[in-house]
């Protein structure tokens, strides 16, 4: 047999495939001090030389859960209770309980799950609803196995293997979940086996670039060679954003509509965010946890009239001291509407059909279905015939130029408009979510506006959550993705039917069972 020489990191992986036969890649890269990406290459061209195979598996590897860390740091909740129990025993259960709770800090469930481990290992008994100790042997074993837990607990959270049964136990325990995972297992072939064993095997430094003063001692070197008959890899063309894509579909539609897009700024009055829309300043969207406040000297400007016309509306529907200074706080805005209400109030009374499809702000909590920044598409038809039909043909209508099939709708309530809508769409996931609220502008909020008589539908729609169903996607924040690759495979947005006169048939208005 032929020696094989290899450049000297693909010998260090011959040399730990030679005495572990087969390892995990993330434990290759440890031993060789590198990242696993690092090292695909040298597997790669070593797999072609016949001298490993790598084998792709899906495991289940199991991971801490939050019950799980609070076990770490304080133990079981059978053993948090023991700790304390000689305080608390020949108590009445409920009384027991709270003493527990108090002494040992610990929440009413954990005191329960702790009481009843106790109870199963005998423990403590309960007589008469009096909690009393029943066999100190009994204690010594729930401690006992309180502690064989922890270390299996512990050996998890180390990465270390633990048999089947104690796995079950601590995800029963819900200490653990398992989240499948891609495992890439390098095995040494036998040829590798025996090509080392024979010494065969030789380590040479590799060289991508001969210079003349290496000449005299080329045998020192591997030379990497280079094919000039395989093409380099091309670029993949540029492409826009598919959601960036989708919101530009959407304006195209809305225009074919008979809409006209307006615009408005992100840093916006509480005057045209909530008091030209007739909501109350002690509302609970207005405080800290609904909306974000800017610590600025800044106070914007309104004229004179409009705020006396607010504020002499106000008082007289809510029945309370408007305040026309926190009218004029700067405020990140919470939604578009507040592009819908300036619109109506520079363009007061006639027929009229706009839309804002722009960024809002607010303090959520960010996960699969709610951002903290998110597109807000909001539009109004003004007329002074328009009504609450007119708004849910609307819905109807664009959900079908979407190709979404299926609409349910339900009463809602919003502090500006009346009567008002919720409608909701099936996403094969997440089951059923909210896009289309909306409803019939209050006749004061067109009198603060200075359009009295004239009546206007208007609609707040979460965009972002439309998109997640015509592209297919299951998590809200996968839209600002920066993964190249991701972005990459996302779909084109398709819209299967261009909107027509007769699209709204295609929908089927369904009805939710309680």
């Amino acid at each position: 047999m032929e020696k094989v020489y290899l450049p000297t990191r693909q010998y260090r992986i011959v040399e730990v495939l030679a005495k572990d036969k087969s390892i995990d890649i993330v434990e290759l890269a440890k031993k060789l001090n590198v990242k696993p990406e690092d090292i695909m290459r040298d597997l790669a061209e070593l797999e072609s030389l016949g001298l490993l195979r790598v084998e792709r598996r899906i495991i289940q590897e199991p991971i801490i859960t939050e019950e799980g860390m609070i076990v770490l740091q304080k133990g079981l909740p059978e053993e948090r209770v023991y700790r304390v129990i000689h305080r608390c025993i020949n108590e009445k259960i409920n009384e027991f309980m709270k003493c527990v709770s108090n002494e040992a800090e610990m929440d009413p469930i954990h005191v329960k799950i702790g009481l009843q481990h106790l109870i199963r290992n005998n423990c403590l008994r309960i007589e008469n609803r009096i909690v009393k100790i029943n066999d100190d042997q009994g204690c010594f074993k729930a401690l006992e196995e309180a502690a064989y837990i922890k270390a299996a607990l512990k050996e998890v959270s180390e990465g270390k293997p633990v048999n089947d049964s104690l796995l079950s136990m601590l995800k029963r325990r819900k200490m653990v979940k398992t989240e499948k995972k891609k495992k890439l297992i390098i095995n040494a072939s036998p040829k590798l086996l025996e090509l080392y064993d024979r010494g065969l095997i030789v380590e040479k430094e590799l060289a991508t670039v001969v210079y003349p003063k290496m000449a005299e001692e080329l045998d020192k070197y591997i030379i990497k060679e280079f094919d000039l008959s395989i093409s380099p890899p091309r670029l993949k063309a540029a492409r826009l954003n598919a959601y960036m894509e989708f919101l530009d579909l959407v304006r195209e539609i809305l225009v074919s509509m008979g809409f006209e897009e307006v615009k408005g700024p992100h840093v916006e009055l509480e005057f045209w965010n909530f008091d030209a829309l007739f909501q109350a300043q002690d509302h609970p969207a207005r405080e800290i946890h609904d909306t974000f406040f800017l610590k600025t000297e800044y106070k914007g400007k309104v004229l004179e009239e409009l705020l006396e016309r607010a504020k002499k509306i106000h008082e007289k529907g809510w029945n309370y001291q408007w305040n026309p200074l926190r009218a004029l706080r700067p405020i990140l805005r919470s939604q578009t509407t507040a592009v819908s209400v300036r619109t109506i109030y520079e363009r007061g009374e006639g027929e009229y059909r706009v839309f804002s499809l722009d960024r809002v702000f607010r303090p959520e909590t960010l996960d699969a279905k709610h951002a903290m920044e998110f597109y807000q598409l909001d539009g109004i038809i003004v007329g002074r015939n328009v009504n609450f039909k007119h708004l849910l043909a609307f819905f109807k209508e664009f959900a079908a130029a979407l190709g979404i099939k299926e609409v349910w709708f339900k009463p809602g309530y919003f502090p500006f408009t009346e009567p008002s809508v919720e409608g909701f769409i099936k996403h094969p996931e997440l089951g059923w979510i909210e896009v289309f609220p909306g409803g019939v502008f209050r006749p004061e909020v067109m009198e603060i506006l200075g359009a009295p008589g004239i009546r206007a539908i208007a609609w707040g729609i979460g965009i972002d959550r439309l998109a997640m169903s015509v592209l297919g996607l299951n998590d809200i924040r996968d839209l600002f993705n920066k993964d190249l690759d991701f972005l990459r495979k996302m779909p084109s947005p398709k819209l299967p039917y261009f909107l027509t006169r007769t699209n709204s048939r295609e929908v089927r208005v369904v009805k939710i069972p309680r």
